[in-house]
């Protein structure tokens, strides 16, 4: 049975006592199947699986969606049984910032400056510093990140790494509807018609993939071919760049790369991403 628990002295309790191997996967909440299969595969590695249920004040900005952010605690609850979590971690805001808004807090540097932080700024060292506190408090060996969240990922690894934290990083395949759409908490905001101008995105990524063989330019093109003539779509970024660093590739370019989107459906921010190998002269 899944045991709740809200404060980090509880969190410790629970743990007390448990050998093995401990995974966590952390969360804002608003769970779906992209959180499953993270648990899922944290469930088939470790012996003792860790949710953390925290929605993180620090990496909203003034005007995102902190306030209307879908909450279903409930709901995640059932999932995680499902799945057989061993402990859910939904502290409050109090509890993971005691004494308010932290001062000292990690700087995500120039990785955390381009693409997402470029649009958000200040969001990735949100995202970095709960991570850090979060790691600190369920001591995990292994956590648990999607793929659809590259330049997060990219950034735990490097905290981690920079840092010393004694914890590996594993990522997991995006997870899509059927129609393509990468699974997110923020879906729940679209309607119908906004989920159909969505499908856009996968549908850039597929469209970049078929051309790699080509190279960059090639991508590039094609990706511009579907998201030009979705004149409801607020395209952000379609960036295709080098998965190491986030710089853009050269045309002539052969080698890994990583073709990333985001852009505003009606009310609502989306990202995707997938990862290519590119052909090049």
């Amino acid at each position: 049975m899944t045991q709740l628990v809200h404060t980090s002295a509880d969190l410790h309790a629970a743990r007390d006592g448990r050998d093995g191997e401990v995974g966590v996967v952390m969360s804002l909440g608003a769970l779906h199947d992209g959180h499953r299969a993270l648990i899922h595969a944290a469930r088939q590695r470790c012996t003792l699986v860790v949710v953390t249920v925290f929605l993180n004040p620090l990496q909203f900005a003034p005007g995102e969606d902190l306030s209307r952010y879908p909450k279903t605690l409930a709901d995640d609850m059932v999932l995680c049984e499902q799945e057989g979590v061993d402990v859910v971690f939904a502290p409050s805001v109090e509890e993971v910032y005691p004494v308010g808004p932290p001062q000292v807090r990690v700087h995500a540097g120039p990785l955390g400056d381009v693409l997402e932080g470029a649009s958000r700024p200040g969001h990735f060292d949100g995202v970095l510093t709960v991570v850090a506190k979060l790691l600190h408090l369920t001591a995990p060996d292994v956590t648990f990140f999607g793929q659809k969240d590259a330049q997060q990922v990219l950034l735990v690894r490097r905290m981690v790494t920079d840092l010393d934290f004694p914890v590996e990083v594993v990522t997991i395949p995006t997870v899509r509807d059927a129609d393509g759409l990468a699974l997110s908490s923020r879906n729940v905001y679209l309607s119908d018609a906004d989920h159909a101008v969505a499908l856009s995105l996968s549908r850039s990524l597929r469209a970049g993939e078929a051309a790699a063989p080509g190279g960059a330019g090639d991508v590039r093109r094609a990706v511009r071919a579907v998201l030009d003539g979705q004149a409801e779509l607020g395209l952000d970024y379609a960036e295709l760049i080098d998965p190491s660093d986030l710089t853009p590739v050269a045309d002539g370019y052969a080698g890994p790369a990583l073709l990333a989107v985001a852009a505003r459906v009606g009310t609502t921010r989306l990202i995707d991403n997938v990862m290519l190998t590119l052909g090049g002269s």
